[in-house]
């Protein structure tokens, strides 16, 4: 039934050669970024690849995910399909009909169900985004591009219509068999009493070549229009899965520090290749946009519009950076498409929850990190309250620039000794917040008390002990963060450090995975992880339950949580001390909501927006819970500054020590 194929031929043919000639333009593009290895592991990232990209895993968690898996699914099965049909315009001759009779009746029949499903799934879709759109897709930047979704929807509609049609009107002219193409069979009999009594082939016809021509034109419009659109995921999402970081993206790259290099990413060619790669894999489904803290709060920075920033940037500038121009269009603190504000990038918690919300693994963070790099040591642009804790940092390794003598004050009246090669089992790494903060200072006592109880063998560095630097290494300055991670790299080799307590998951997390990158390996272990682990073991043994707490809601620390996966060892705790599981938040484990404190905000003021902090304390007073426990001393300076500012003084914070310290003191 298809037409001349001298007509169809050319079409095709044209329309092949514009889609490879602009997936070459664009994929060329990105051989301009930094190189970095991500074919290691091949096994494992096939694995990776099917479980995330073929599986869905990511997009089947969240509500409506099942409608993209038909769609996804619908479209890869329906490839074959689409392939015979366009096979068939140029040589009429072949078709699946060669093919054994068994299996081209299994395929008729998947390829009308699937049809269905997906119509009614991109039906759904168009509704979903009319009638009951979450509020990441009713956005300023998506009704900006909500016309290019809608026009690929219809193109899928069109695609299944059509599909319908030709081969309702072949069943009509009995043609194919309809047993096998229940839809078909339906469209076949609308078809039939559609048309005028007399030659029913003749009144089929025209319709046959219609819907004909209809699946061929669609099928041509969309490959053309499918490189130049943000739909290119299609060809990308795949690949993209199988490019993910392997760990968990917790660290940044390390950099090597010499006269005349350029550090960070100031143009969109600093970048890494797997970066701007990330920019065509994006689906600009909104996930990371909804789960983002800053965003959410009413700040400048949106995460999608990051990735889709730099992917303009690339499109505009990558073609002239290629022949060893100059960019035209700023990648920072520009105007229009193609570049990202200063407050965007000084605006991120370093959360990780647009890292973990992706469907295929975007690493939208590590870019921003990679921008304050830049303007922190190229241009030495940072928000001036920045500016005491780089002096800070740099002449007395604490935040507050307080003398390193003051780092023992908090163990004044306990018998703590210093951390000795051979004799101790564990050094205490108690912390900035742990030997500074006067709140924390509590905490610090309650688990040198907990761990003397348990018997465990430990120590500290005293006034040795210098700050791990995550702050300055999420803040961009990586420069002042290598000094520190060389001093106490070396300064932990010499001790003969092993064995690590924090109590601090940002320090948690800066000596387990940071430092690796320097060549120390050290078994680190948070406080959480270590007081399950003795509590398990009956080393430590409670005198009683810890009751007057109330009704104890648990706050997940991105750093702890999302960043390094402890989730149960903190609930855990808190169940054995209290006798009661605690109370999750509405926003708890990998979806938890960050307290704002990370990335180095905690030492800057929110000037936009609403504060994040009151967001995450409005959640946990909605669930009238007593006592708040956290596993951080940022969360409980963000949290007890928000109940003040809430004057919602009868709801306490406390950390899961002071909790199990409480249950050591005699009924």
């Amino acid at each position: 039934m298809s037409p001349d194929s001298a007509i169809f031929t050319p079409l095709l043919l044209a329309a092949l050669v514009f889609f490879a000639v602009s997936c070459y333009k664009r994929f060329s593009l990105v051989t301009i970024g930094r190189t970095e290895d991500r074919f290691d592991a091949v096994g494992t990232r096939l694995k990776e690849m099917f479980l995330y990209a073929f599986g869905q895993l990511r997009v089947v968690k969240r509500p409506f995910g099942i409608n993209h898996f038909i769609i996804f699914w619908s479209f890869v099965i329906l490839l074959i399909a689409n392939g015979e049909f366009l096979v068939n315009g140029v040589f009429p001759g072949v078709s699946l009909a060669l093919l054994p009779e068994p299996l081209h009746r299994v395929l008729l029949l998947a390829f009308d169900i699937v049809s269905l499903l997906a119509l009614v799934s991109v039906l759904l879709a168009m509704g979903r985004r009319l009638l009951l759109k979450p509020a990441y897709l009713d956005s300023a930047y998506v009704k900006a591009r909500s016309v290019e979704g809608f026009l690929i929807l219809t193109f899928i509609m069109l695609l299944m219509l059509a599909y319908f049609g030709l081969h309702g009107v072949k069943i009509a002219m009995g043609q194919e068999d309809g047993a096998w193409m229940p839809v078909s069979s339906v469209a076949a009999g609308l078809l039939s009493c559609a048309s005028p009594g007399g030659c029913a082939h003749c009144c089929l016809l025209p319709w046959g070549a219609g819907f004909w021509w209809a699946h061929a034109l669609v099928l041509i419009a969309f490959l053309c229009f499918l490189p130049m659109s943000k739909h290119m995921h299609i060809l990308t999402a795949i690949p993209n899965c199988f490019f993910r970081s392997l760990e968990k993206p917790n660290t940044q790259p390390r950099e090597e520090f010499a006269k005349g290099m350029s550090y960070g990413a100031g143009r969109v060619d600093r970048f890494t290749w797997k970066d701007l790669f990330d920019g065509y894999a994006c689906t600009e489904c909104g996930r990371c946009q909804d789960a983002c803290p800053a965003n959410a709060t009413g700040k400048s920075l949106n995460p999608r519009q990051v990735v889709h920033a730099i992917k303009t940037n690339l499109l505009a500038n990558g073609p002239l950076l290629r022949k060893g121009g100059e960019p035209l269009v700023p990648l920072i603190d520009g105007e229009g498409e193609g570049t990202n504000t200063e407050e965007t990038i000084w605006a991120c918690t370093t959360c990780g929850a647009c890292l973990e919300a992706c469907p295929v693994f975007i690493e939208q963070m590590p870019k921003i990190v990679k921008m304050r790099r830049h303007l922190v040591q190229m241009e030495a642009k940072f928000p001036e309250e920045l500016l005491n804790l780089f002096e800070n940092m740099e002449s007395r390794s604490n935040p507050w620039g307080i003398a390193p003598t003051e780092r023992t004050k908090w163990c004044s009246t306990l018998a703590v000794k210093q951390f000795e090669a051979g004799e101790t089992e564990y050094l205490f790494y108690v912390g900035c917040a742990g030997s500074f903060d006067a709140r924390q200072k509590h905490v610090t006592v309650a688990l040198a008390t907990i761990l003397d109880a348990a018997g465990v063998s430990w120590g500290i560095l005293g006034k040795e002990e210098k700050c791990c630097g995550d702050s300055l290494r999420r803040l961009g300055n990586e420069y002042v963060f290598d000094r520190m991670a060389r001093e106490n790299v070396k300064l932990f080799t010499d001790k003969g450090v092993k064995k690590v307590i924090t109590q601090c998951p940002h320090c948690f997390s800066t000596l387990k995975n940071d430092y690796r990158q320097y060549g120390l390996e050290l078994e680190v272990v948070h406080h959480s992880e270590l007081l399950q682990d003795l509590l398990a073991a009956g080393r430590l043994k409670l005198t009683k339950q810890v009751e007057e707490l109330g009704k104890v809601l648990f706050h997940d620390s991105c750093y702890l949580g999302r960043h390094n996966d402890v989730y149960e060892a903190p609930r855990t705790v808190i169940a054995t001390a209290t006798g009661a599981a605690p109370v999750e938040m509405e926003r708890s484990q990998e979806n938890s909501f960050c307290c704002g404190a990370g990335g180095g905000r905690m030492w800057m003021e929110e000037f936009s927006g609403t504060r994040i902090n009151h967001n995450r304390v409005d959640e946990a007073l909605r669930i009238e819970a007593d006592t708040i426990c956290v596993a951080c001393p940022y969360c409980m300076t963000m949290f007890e500054d928000g109940l003040k500012d809430r004057q919602a003084g009868e709801t306490k914070v406390r950390d899961i020590a002071e909790v199990v310290a409480e249950g050591l003191r005699p009924a």
